[in-house]
């Protein structure tokens, strides 16, 4: 396991550095396999980091997509991850579609859910109770510790063996569909970009705090093979 924080000046900044980690990682990938896999998180904070990615002019063709989680909402809701991801990063970018693997929203939670495992399956064509290793992993961190649709307190977060699960988020009254720690915890790499001040206290509980995923599941990200954390100096001002 090998962890890295870096603290750069601005969000931009920091988007910019993570940008070129996520590029890094996938052109590894696609030259040792030929493929690469990438999962995102929702959300606005991957905006800018979605914008860095369109810059770069990088060859998508070859590199499959998914959701760390997803809002139960229709594809084209303002709350829905993959319409901000289709906006912000696939149109731009030219992502060929048929290598987004979007949560089918229009189904029921967990039917959405059980299809989504489905469609991770058959790209990585493994079996049921098999777990993928994607390539690279790119989770949200919420004010609250959450990662994920994992929210604290959540029995789930201790499941090392189901790949999604639909959840509800009593919070905010949602439904919502996400990937379950036996796959985020297994992914090759790890990037987290989680600028602002909002994130400050959040940030230093998940780096300083005992270990306590169910009351902070953002910290199952220190249990990742390989992260790379990427903060403007707003959110890493409370670390020691």
């Amino acid at each position: 396991m090998s962890i890295h924080r870096f603290v750069l000046p601005d969000a931009g900044k920091a988007a910019e550095a993570c940008a070129h980690q996520v590029l890094f990682h996938l052109e590894n990938a696609l030259s040792a396999n030929g493929t690469a896999t990438f999962a995102v998180s929702g959300g606005n904070s991957p905006r800018a980091l979605f914008e860095c990615l369109v810059a770069a002019r990088f060859d998508w063709s070859r590199v499959h997509l998914f959701w760390v989680d997803e809002r139960c909402v229709p594809v084209n809701h303002p709350q829905s991850n993959f319409r901000m991801a289709d906006q912000a990063f696939l149109i731009p970018a030219r992502f060929p579609h048929r290598n987004a693997h979007r949560v089918y929203t229009e189904l029921r939670p967990d039917r959405a859910a059980e299809r989504y495992a489905e469609d991770i399956r058959a790209v990585f064509d493994i079996n049921d109770g098999q777990v993928p290793a994607l390539d690279l992993v790119h989770p949200g961190i919420g004010a609250d510790g959450h990662t994920a649709s994992l929210f604290p307190g959540d029995p789930l977060i201790a499941d090392r063996e189901v790949l999604t699960a639909a959840v509800y988020a009593e919070k905010l009254a949602q439904y919502r569909v996400t990937m379950l720690p036996a796959i985020l915890v297994n992914a090759k790499h790890t990037v987290v970009y989680s600028p602002g001040a909002d994130k400050a206290p959040v940030i230093r509980d998940v780096w300083e705090a005992p270990y306590d995923p169910v009351r902070l599941p953002a910290q199952l990200v220190r249990h990742s093979r390989q992260v790379s954390w990427f903060l403007d100096e707003p959110a890493a001002a409370q670390l020691t």
